[in-house]
Protein backbone atom coordinates (compact mmCIF):
# COMPACT_ATOMS: atom_id res chain seq x y z
CA UNK A 1 0.00 0.00 0.00
CA UNK A 2 2.38 2.29 1.13
CA UNK A 3 4.77 2.00 -1.91
CA UNK A 4 1.83 2.19 -4.11
CA UNK A 5 1.11 5.73 -2.34
CA UNK A 6 5.15 6.36 -2.62
CA UNK A 7 4.93 5.57 -6.29
CA UNK A 8 2.24 8.33 -7.63
CA UNK A 9 4.36 11.33 -6.43
CA UNK A 10 7.78 12.64 -6.65
CA UNK A 11 9.69 11.62 -3.09
CA UNK A 12 10.44 14.82 -0.77
CA UNK A 13 13.17 16.08 -0.59
CA UNK A 14 15.01 16.67 2.23
CA UNK A 15 18.51 18.97 2.59
CA UNK A 16 21.44 18.06 5.27
CA UNK A 17 23.57 21.21 5.38
CA UNK A 18 27.00 21.28 7.29
CA UNK A 19 26.04 22.00 10.67
CA UNK A 20 24.05 18.55 10.38
CA UNK A 21 20.36 20.07 10.15
CA UNK A 22 18.09 18.35 8.23
CA UNK A 23 16.18 20.91 5.73
CA UNK A 24 12.60 19.73 4.71
CA UNK A 25 11.94 21.58 0.98
CA UNK A 26 8.30 21.02 0.44
CA UNK A 27 7.53 22.43 4.83
CA UNK A 28 10.40 24.75 3.73
CA UNK A 29 11.01 23.60 7.69
CA UNK A 30 14.10 21.88 9.68
CA UNK A 31 13.45 18.89 10.67
CA UNK A 32 14.75 16.10 12.96
CA UNK A 33 15.62 12.60 12.28
CA UNK A 34 12.81 11.71 14.31
CA UNK A 35 10.62 13.74 12.12
CA UNK A 36 12.28 11.22 9.35
CA UNK A 37 11.21 8.38 11.13
CA UNK A 38 7.31 9.78 11.72
CA UNK A 39 7.48 10.33 7.43
CA UNK A 40 8.67 6.67 6.69
CA UNK A 41 6.26 5.23 9.08
CA UNK A 42 3.69 7.28 7.63
CA UNK A 43 4.25 6.31 4.05
CA UNK A 44 5.75 9.40 2.84
CA UNK A 45 8.62 8.76 0.44
CA UNK A 46 11.87 10.91 0.60
CA UNK A 47 15.21 11.43 -0.60
CA UNK A 48 18.41 13.33 0.86
CA UNK A 49 21.21 14.80 -0.17
CA UNK A 50 24.12 16.46 0.77
CA UNK A 51 23.69 20.54 0.69
CA UNK A 52 26.84 21.52 -0.70
CA UNK A 53 27.68 18.41 -3.01
CA UNK A 54 24.36 16.82 -4.44
CA UNK A 55 25.42 13.50 -2.96
CA UNK A 56 22.62 10.98 -2.34
CA UNK A 57 22.82 10.41 1.17
CA UNK A 58 19.43 8.96 1.49
CA UNK A 59 21.14 5.47 2.89
CA UNK A 60 23.33 6.74 5.51
CA UNK A 61 20.10 9.19 6.76
CA UNK A 62 18.13 5.63 7.08
CA UNK A 63 20.53 3.53 8.76
CA UNK A 64 21.37 6.61 10.98
CA UNK A 65 17.22 6.40 12.31
CA UNK A 66 17.80 2.97 12.35
CA UNK A 67 20.41 3.14 14.90
CA UNK A 68 18.50 5.57 16.61
CA UNK A 69 15.73 3.49 17.45
CA UNK A 70 17.94 0.33 18.00
CA UNK A 71 19.53 2.32 20.66
CA UNK A 72 16.19 2.91 22.51
CA UNK A 73 14.81 0.32 25.40
CA UNK A 74 12.21 -2.30 24.45
CA UNK A 75 12.58 -0.68 20.53
CA UNK A 76 14.71 -3.47 19.19
CA UNK A 77 13.69 -5.02 15.73
CA UNK A 78 17.45 -6.25 14.80
CA UNK A 79 18.44 -9.48 16.45
CA UNK A 80 22.09 -10.08 17.01
CA UNK A 81 22.50 -13.09 15.50
CA UNK A 82 20.96 -11.42 12.10
CA UNK A 83 23.47 -7.87 12.62
CA UNK A 84 26.28 -10.38 12.51
CA UNK A 85 25.29 -12.20 9.45
CA UNK A 86 24.46 -9.04 7.79
CA UNK A 87 28.19 -8.28 8.96
CA UNK A 88 29.59 -11.46 7.44
CA UNK A 89 28.01 -10.47 4.39
CA UNK A 90 30.06 -7.81 3.47
CA UNK A 91 32.52 -8.50 0.65
CA UNK A 92 31.40 -11.89 0.57
CA UNK A 93 30.34 -13.38 -2.57
CA UNK A 94 26.96 -13.44 -1.53
CA UNK A 95 27.07 -9.55 -0.76
CA UNK A 96 25.30 -8.57 -4.37
CA UNK A 97 21.94 -10.71 -3.67
CA UNK A 98 21.60 -9.91 -0.33
CA UNK A 99 19.60 -6.34 -0.31
CA UNK A 100 17.19 -7.87 -3.35
CA UNK A 101 16.85 -10.48 -0.82
CA UNK A 102 16.22 -8.18 1.87
CA UNK A 103 14.24 -6.00 -0.38
CA UNK A 104 11.99 -9.02 -1.19
CA UNK A 105 11.61 -10.20 2.21
CA UNK A 106 10.25 -6.63 3.27
CA UNK A 107 8.09 -6.15 0.75
CA UNK A 108 6.11 -9.37 1.29
CA UNK A 109 6.25 -8.53 5.34
CA UNK A 110 4.89 -5.28 4.26
CA UNK A 111 1.84 -6.44 1.69
CA UNK A 112 1.09 -9.09 4.38
CA UNK A 113 1.12 -6.86 7.90
CA UNK A 114 -2.43 -6.56 7.88
CA UNK A 115 -3.31 -10.54 7.54
CA UNK A 116 0.07 -11.04 9.61
CA UNK A 117 -1.24 -9.17 12.35
CA UNK A 118 -4.66 -10.48 12.34
CA UNK A 119 -3.34 -14.26 12.46
CA UNK A 120 -1.41 -13.19 15.56
CA UNK A 121 -4.30 -11.60 16.85
CA UNK A 122 -6.06 -14.63 16.64
CA UNK A 123 -2.90 -16.98 18.08
CA UNK A 124 -2.19 -14.64 20.92
CA UNK A 125 -5.49 -12.67 21.95
CA UNK A 126 -5.27 -10.06 24.64
CA UNK A 127 -2.28 -12.14 26.12
CA UNK A 128 0.60 -13.83 24.63
CA UNK A 129 1.75 -15.98 27.56
CA UNK A 130 -1.49 -17.53 27.36
CA UNK A 131 -1.19 -18.68 23.77
CA UNK A 132 2.12 -19.74 24.51
CA UNK A 133 1.32 -21.92 27.00
CA UNK A 134 -1.45 -23.34 25.39
CA UNK A 135 0.85 -24.38 22.88
CA UNK A 136 3.92 -25.50 25.26
CA UNK A 137 0.80 -28.08 26.54
CA UNK A 138 0.10 -28.57 22.75
CA UNK A 139 3.16 -29.98 21.80
CA UNK A 140 3.25 -31.61 25.55
CA UNK A 141 0.72 -33.51 24.27
CA UNK A 142 1.60 -34.50 21.11
CA UNK A 143 5.10 -35.78 22.14
CA UNK A 144 3.55 -37.95 25.22
CA UNK A 145 1.30 -39.51 22.30
CA UNK A 146 4.03 -39.99 19.86
CA UNK A 147 5.98 -41.54 22.53
CA UNK A 148 3.00 -43.85 23.37
CA UNK A 149 2.63 -45.14 20.28
CA UNK A 150 6.06 -46.06 19.61
CA UNK A 151 6.38 -47.55 22.92
CA UNK A 152 3.63 -50.06 23.55
CA UNK A 153 4.84 -51.22 26.56
CA UNK A 154 4.51 -47.68 28.13
CA UNK A 155 0.77 -47.85 26.49
CA UNK A 156 -0.13 -50.41 27.81
CA UNK A 157 0.77 -49.61 31.31
CA UNK A 158 -0.64 -46.57 30.56
CA UNK A 159 -4.21 -47.71 29.44
CA UNK A 160 -3.79 -50.63 32.50
CA UNK A 161 -3.24 -47.94 34.77
CA UNK A 162 -5.86 -45.52 33.37
CA UNK A 163 -8.92 -48.67 33.68
CA UNK A 164 -7.89 -49.54 37.40
CA UNK A 165 -8.20 -45.62 38.25
CA UNK A 166 -11.19 -45.54 36.84
CA UNK A 167 -12.59 -48.93 38.62
CA UNK A 168 -10.97 -47.47 42.13
CA UNK A 169 -13.18 -45.50 44.14
CA UNK A 170 -12.49 -41.62 44.58
CA UNK A 171 -10.25 -42.03 47.83
CA UNK A 172 -8.26 -44.17 46.03
CA UNK A 173 -7.62 -42.38 43.33
CA UNK A 174 -5.88 -40.14 44.96
CA UNK A 175 -3.06 -42.93 46.61
CA UNK A 176 0.38 -42.71 46.49
CA UNK A 177 1.28 -41.35 43.27
CA UNK A 178 4.95 -43.11 43.93
CA UNK A 179 3.31 -45.90 44.33
CA UNK A 180 1.49 -45.98 40.89
CA UNK A 181 4.55 -45.81 39.85
CA UNK A 182 7.11 -48.52 40.85
CA UNK A 183 3.75 -50.69 40.15
CA UNK A 184 4.09 -49.64 36.47
CA UNK A 185 7.63 -50.11 36.17
CA UNK A 186 7.01 -53.42 37.87
CA UNK A 187 4.57 -54.57 35.47
CA UNK A 188 7.05 -52.95 32.17
CA UNK A 189 9.79 -55.34 33.83
CA UNK A 190 7.66 -58.82 33.87
CA UNK A 191 6.54 -57.65 30.46
CA UNK A 192 10.04 -57.42 29.08
CA UNK A 193 11.30 -60.09 30.69
CA UNK A 194 8.53 -62.10 29.13
CA UNK A 195 9.75 -60.71 25.82
CA UNK A 196 12.70 -61.95 26.19
CA UNK A 197 12.12 -65.40 27.43
CA UNK A 198 10.14 -65.43 24.36
CA UNK A 199 12.68 -65.01 21.76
Amino acid sequence: MWDTMASEKEPTVIKKYANRRLYHTGTSSYVTLEDLAGLVRGGEDFVVYDAKTGEDITRSVLAQIIFDEESKDGQNLLPITFLRQLIRFYGDSMQALVPRYLEFSMDNLAKEQNQFRDQMSKAFGTNPMDAIQAQTRANMAMFTEAFRLFNPFAAAAAAKAKTEAEAAPPAAQKGDELGDLKRELSEMRDRLDKLAKAK
